[in-house]
C-alpha cells in the first residue's frame, strides 16, 4: 500500500467513526473577529496566521481555544479543533507582507499549534478531530468575482495538500460563497487523499452571494464531485439569513454544520463596521435550538463573526449538549 493510500485509509477511519458518532460536536467562534475587536491584535488582510508569529498572540489564542474546550468536556461531547490557516494560502503572501515560503511555514506552525492544543486536552475531550480551515482565494462577500473549477482546483491545491501533509483530519472551505470554486476546491482534496467539509455563505435572502440558491449549491457541487464532501455546512451569516430556505428536502440532510453571525447585520454592512456587533448571546442559543430541530442530521455547531465563548455557550446550553449545569 503507498502512502497516500494508508493516508487515505487512516483518513476515512477517522472519518467513518466521527461521522457515526450520535454526539453532535462542538467547535469555536468568530476566531477573527475575537482576535481583533477583543484581544487588539492586528491582522493585516485578516489573515490570522501571522499571530503565530507573535508570544503574547499565541497565549492569547490559548485562552481562547481553552475556553470552548472546557464547553466540550462538560457537554461531554466531541470537538473539531480548527487550524488557524483561514488566509494563510500562498496567494494571500503580497497582501499579508510576507513570503510565500512564509505562508507556508505559518501554515505548518498553525498545525502543529492545534496538535499541542490536542495534546493539552485529548485526556479529557474526546476526539478532537484536527480541521485544516481554508477561505475562499478572494471575497467571499463580492458576488461578482467569478473563479472557475479548475482555476480553483489549482489555486487550492498547494494549500489542501500541505495540510494533509501535515496531519489534518479533515479539511474545510470555510465562507465560500461560489459554488465552482467549492467544486475545485472539493476536486483538489480528492486528489489529496483528504476528507472535505464545505461550507457556504449566503447574504440576508440566504442565498449565495452571486444570487445562487442554496439547495442548488448543495445539489450541483455533490452531482459534480460526486458526492465528495462529507457534509455541507452554513457560516458567517445570522440564523435568520438561512432558517426560511432550509426544508424537510433531501438536500437538507446534507448540511450538518452550522457557524453563524452574532449579527444580523448584511455583510457589506459588517465590512463597513468599525465596531464589533456581538448581537444576544441568549437568542443566538435560542435560535440554535430551533435550527437543530429542522436539521437533524446536524453534526458539528459553533459561531463565526461577533461570536465567542459566551454566544457559544449559550447555543450549547440550548440545544441541550450540557450534562451538567
Amino acid at each position: 500500500m503507498t502512502i497516500q493510500n494508508q493516508t487515505a485509509a487512516f483518513h476515512t477511519d477517522v472519518t467513518r467513526s466521527y461521522l457515526a458518532d450520535p454526539r453532535t460536536y462542538l467547535t469555536d467562534g468568530g476566531f477573527e473577529t475575537s482576535m481583533l475587536f477583543l484581544e487588539g491584535f492586528d491582522l493585516p488582510a485578516f489573515a490570522a496566521s501571522v499571530l503565530l508569529e507573535d508570544d503574547a498572540a499565541c497565549s492569547a489564542m490559548d485562552r481562547y481555544f481553552d475556553r470552548f474546550l472546557a464547553m466540550a468536556e462538560r457537554a461531554g461531547t466531541g470537538f473539531v479543533l480548527d487550524t488557524n490557516t483561514w488566509r494563510s494560502g500562498t496567494h494571500w503572501a503580497d497582501a499579508v507582507g510576507r513570503s510565500p515560503a512564509q505562508m507556508q511555514e505559518l501554515t505548518r506552525e498553525a498545525v502543529r499549534f492545534a496538535m499541542a492544543i490536542r495534546a493539552r486536552w485529548q485526556d479529557r475531550v474526546s476526539p478532537i478531530l484536527l480541521n485544516g480551515v481554508i477561505g475562499p482565494a478572494g471575497d467571499a462577500y463580492d458576488g461578482t468575482l467569478t473563479l472557475d473549477s479548475a482555476t480553483a482546483e489549482t489555486i487550492h491545491a498547494p494549500q489542501i495538500a500541505l495540510l494533509a501533509t501535515c496531519g489534518v483530519d479533515l479539511v474545510s472551505a470555510l465562507t465560500f460563497g461560489s459554488m465552482p470554486e467549492a467544486i475545485g476546491f472539493a476536486r483538489a482534496s480528492v486528489k489529496a487523499g483528504v476528507p472535505v467539509a464545505i461550507s457556504y455563505t449566503v447574504e440576508t435572502d440566504g442565498r449565495l452571494p452571486d444570487g445562487t440558491q442554496l439547495a442548488r449549491a448543495v445539489l450541483e457541487t455533490d452531482a459534480a464531485t460526486g458526492g465528495a464532501p462529507l457534509y455541507y455546512m452554513i457560516n458567517c451569516a445570522h440564523p435568520e439569513h438561512f432558517r426560511d430556505v432550509l426544508t424537510d428536502e433531501a438536500w437538507c440532510r446534507r448540511i450538518r454544520g452550522i457557524r453563524a453571525n452574532a449579527s444580523r447585520l448584511s455583510h457589506a454592512e459588517l465590512d463597513e463596521a468599525e465596531t464589533l456587533d456581538d448581537g444576544d448571546p441568549e437568542e443566538f442559543g435560542t435560535l440554535h435550538a430551533d435550527l437543530s430541530r429542522m436539521l437533524p442530521a446536524l453534526k458539528v455547531v459553533g459561531g463565526c463573526c461577533g461570536t465567542d465563548h459566551r454566544h457559544v455557550g449559550c447555543m450549547a446550553d440550548a440545544m441541550l449538549l450540557f450534562t451538567s449545569a
